[in-house]
């Protein structure tokens, strides 16, 4: 049977990224550790064959997806059914500042109830459905071919869970860096993992440019 090969990436850091605040679905463009992440993601991936790039169109993914998308001509493509997990009045608030604000909501968040939602967001399996969605909507446009999807750190927690049999409150004990590159592959049955937060570009700091 045919499948569709799968590289997931989530974007670059940003600032909110290392404050610890929550993006949400607000727009935060990537700091300057997230540009040149984006820009080893890209290097990376040139030579492989890429039959197009689906991206949230949130900034910081946007922005990791058009370096990917100049380094190697692949066709980008925006899609909103890519964005980060809706957390509504969460969003723009750091960790701590949930904790004080929202204890009650804070516990249901941490313990992973799959149905609560923040108020305006969206709930664990809101949010599950959409990106399952999305994934086969775009995945079974290019059997056979391979694809590239960026997108953000619940999206890819949604994708490995959804790979490994995770059930959405599973505790998490896998990565989810940065430009780390993950390889799925799909088929109508569903998802299998081939390989995890492979971040071997950012480890081999000699090959830049400006090294000597």
């Amino acid at each position: 049977m045919q499948a569709t090969r799968i590289i997931a990436i989530r974007h670059g850091e940003t600032a909110w990224n290392v404050d610890t605040r929550i993006q949400g679905q607000l727009n935060v463009e990537l700091n300057e550790t997230g540009r040149w992440q984006a820009g080893r993601v890209a290097k990376a991936l040139v030579g492989e064959r890429i039959a197009a790039i689906y991206a949230s169109d949130l900034l910081r993914a946007w922005e990791t997806a058009r370096s990917i998308a100049d380094a190697t001509a692949g066709p980008l493509h925006a899609h909103e059914g890519l964005r980060e997990r809706g957390f509504g009045v969460f969003q723009g608030k750091t960790f701590s500042e949930i904790e004080a604000t929202w204890p009650d909501q804070a516990l249901r968040w941490r313990k992973r109830d799959p149905h609560w939602a923040p108020e305006g967001g969206e709930s664990l399996l809101d949010v599950r459905q959409r990106i399952l969605q999305t994934l086969g909507e775009v995945a079974s446009r290019h059997m056979g071919d391979q694809i590239v999807l960026v997108a953000h750190g619940g999206v890819m927690d949604v994708l490995y869970r959804a790979a490994t049999g995770q059930d959405v409150q599973a505790a998490r004990t896998w990565n989810l860096g940065n430009t780390a590159i993950n390889r799925l592959l799909w088929t109508p049955q569903g998802l299998s993992l081939v390989g995890w937060a492979d971040t071997r570009h950012l480890e081999a700091a000699g090959l830049d440019e400006s090294s000597t």
